[in-house]
């Protein structure tokens, strides 16, 4: 079977297991499902906190999630639904696929080929059981106070109100995720003091300023708005934003005796897509400071064509051909609660 065949027949699949395990999903899981993009997981992060009596933040997230997948575990949960043996037998072939080193496949014991059509939602309906039905059990039978999940494929963020709760809880799901052979990231699984009274809070006790936490490529802080009320401030995170420079200047050297239209119109697709997915409401110094140092890294390029170039290339003739083929960064994205409640009207 040729590498688009195999695409084609996985993306069948998943059509079919979406239609079976769909209505078992829970609604605070996005990625990868329909309607259920990285911003409405954003919007219902930011909701939670600010709707709900939020004081604490646990994140987590798995260490090697996608490598160390159990596949009979997998094939149980996968079975209680799905009996067709062809669908199955395909299913358990992708999982064992496995890899090529100096000619020879080497056939894999566990985990699940990342960049697969169908790893993504093998991997949710994973975790829907190893975590989300458990979550939802324990916050109904055990938890006192106010408790909040969103996950996003293997990263999952939750807020309680008390701390004592979020350090039980935390216990509890190591021991689950053991259970079926998952460990957490100990560097990026930690419970931080945040909500509407963690700066105050940390201020009596000096402590200084409420810790920050990453989640889908953007950094919430604690802040206040203009009038002095509590806001969360959701900014570009700094490392993935130099990363992103870096990309752009190597292309552009790549490209650097290339025409300028076409360079032109490749900048202005990176500059729009990059806008497009942080253009938040407070992010704008981060999108404008993209946009600054993508024009900058331009005409560093451009200077450097030839050695006449620096003296025909001056600011205001480069200012016109930016304004020409790069747009302008602007905010894109509405407020978090009022594409939430557009879009969850109860």
């Amino acid at each position: 079977m040729t590498s688009i065949e195999d695409k084609v027949v996985q993306q069948a699949c998943v059509m079919i297991l979406n239609e079976v395990f769909e209505p078992l999903f829970i609604g605070f899981r996005y990625g990868y499902r329909p309607g259920r993009s990285q911003h409405d997981a954003l919007d219902a992060r930011h909701e939670g906190i600010i709707r709900r009596k939020i004081h604490w933040i646990l994140e987590t997230d798995l260490a090697g999630f996608f490598d160390s997948l159990d596949h009979a575990l997998l094939l149980d949960i996968i079975q209680t639904r799905v009996t067709d043996k062809r669908m199955l037998r395909l299913i358990r072939k992708w999982l064992k696929v496995g890899w090529f080193e100096d000619g020879k496949r080497h056939a894999a014991a566990k985990g699940s080929a990342q960049g697969s059509v169908i790893s993504p939602r093998l991997a949710n309906i994973f975790l829907n059981v190893a975590m989300d039905q458990w979550f939802l059990n324990w916050r109904t039978t055990q938890a006192k106070g106010d408790v909040i999940m969103v996950r996003f494929a293997d990263d999952a963020v939750l807020g309680f109100q008390y701390e004592a709760e979020g350090r039980v809880f935390l216990e509890a799901l190591r021991k689950r995720l053991e259970s079926f052979k998952l460990t957490l990231h100990p560097q990026k699984t930690r419970l931080i003091e945040f909500g509407r009274f963690a700066a105050s809070n940390r201020r009596e006790r000096r402590k200084g300023k409420p810790e920050t936490f990453n989640f889908l490529g953007f950094t919430h802080s604690c802040s206040v708005t203009r009038r002095g009320r509590f806001c969360i401030r959701r900014q570009t995170i700094a490392k993935r934003l130099r990363r992103k420079l870096q990309e752009v200047k190597a292309e552009l050297i790549r490209r650097m005796h290339d025409s300028l239209e076409c360079v032109g119109a490749w900048l202005a697709s990176v500059v729009r897509g990059f806008t497009n997915y942080h253009g938040v409401p407070g992010n704008t110094r981060r999108i404008r400071a993209f946009y600054t140092q993508v024009g900058r890294l331009w005409l560093w390029v451009i200077r450097r064509r030839s050695q006449k170039a620096r003296k025909r290339w001056t600011l205001a003739r480069f200012y016109r051909l930016q304004r020409h083929w790069i747009p302008r960064p602007r905010i894109v994205h509405p407020y978090p609660g009022i594409r939430f409640d557009a879009k969850y009207s109860r």
